[in-house]
């Protein structure tokens, strides 16, 4: 394929993409709600934990991200299963032209941030900088995908990293906090705004807002 045929492809996926905003945007709010709600659930407890008892550790780290890996997982399956029904639904392929433009986008620096940040945790036992930095690379994902996503998943996308950004100073500039024998606390908290708080938001906006007119199958 030419060049000229390749980009004029890669604006028609976009296209394509741009018309069908809303209909992601609805398949992904039932996914944002799940996960938000077990986020709340799985940060409240520790965050609870840690202030009655001095800082004390409610888990241990292998216990937080196996906790965090789960949630991960269940939420991904839903937002999988979501998005194959809505496919077959448009009768569409589930990996379409359009789907594997926004994984080139949107796993790159999720791939960084899941790494770098279960590596903080096993070998370097901070948990905090590893909630923060899943929330920063998860808001920059969001992000990466501006040119084609749906405005309010653009708005999500800066709220995790603005909301990411002012945790980390807080954090940073609060040594009590930093010298607790156990960062288990702080980084639940860390976790419950932002993959919490944040997506539970984002879900309730998007399920009381208008949607638009279905968009025909190509």
């Amino acid at each position: 394929m030419s060049t000229t045929a390749a980009a004029l492809e890669n604006l028609r996926i976009i296209r394509s993409l741009m018309e069908k905003a809303h209909i992601y945007r609805a398949v992904s709010a039932p996914a944002a709600l799940t996960g938000g709600v077990l986020a709340l659930i799985a940060s409240g407890w520790p965050v609870w934990h840690a202030v009655k008892n001095n800082g004390e550790a409610a888990m241990c780290d292998h216990c937080f991200l196996e906790t965090w890996l789960i949630i991960l997982g269940i939420a991904s399956a839903l937002n999988v299963l979501l998005l194959a029904k809505e496919a077959r639904r448009r009768s569409q392929p589930f990996v379409s032209a359009g789907m594997r433009m926004a994984l080139r986008a949107f796993v790159p620096p999720m791939l960084v941030g899941g790494s770098v940040g279960i590596g903080l945790i096993v070998f370097l036992h901070n948990l905090t900088l590893a909630a923060l930095l899943w929330a920063l690379c998860y808001g920059l994902a969001l992000l990466s995908t501006a040119s084609f996503s749906p405005r309010s998943l653009v708005r999500l996308g800066w709220a995790f990293v603005i909301t990411g950004l002012l945790t980390f100073f807080a954090w940073a500039a609060c040594s009590d906090v930093r010298l607790l024998a156990s960062d288990l606390g702080p980084a639940s908290l860390v976790m419950g705004l932002t993959f919490g708080l944040l997506h539970v938001v984002y879900a309730l906006a998007v399920f009381f807002s208008a949607q638009p007119a279905e968009v025909p199958a190509e």
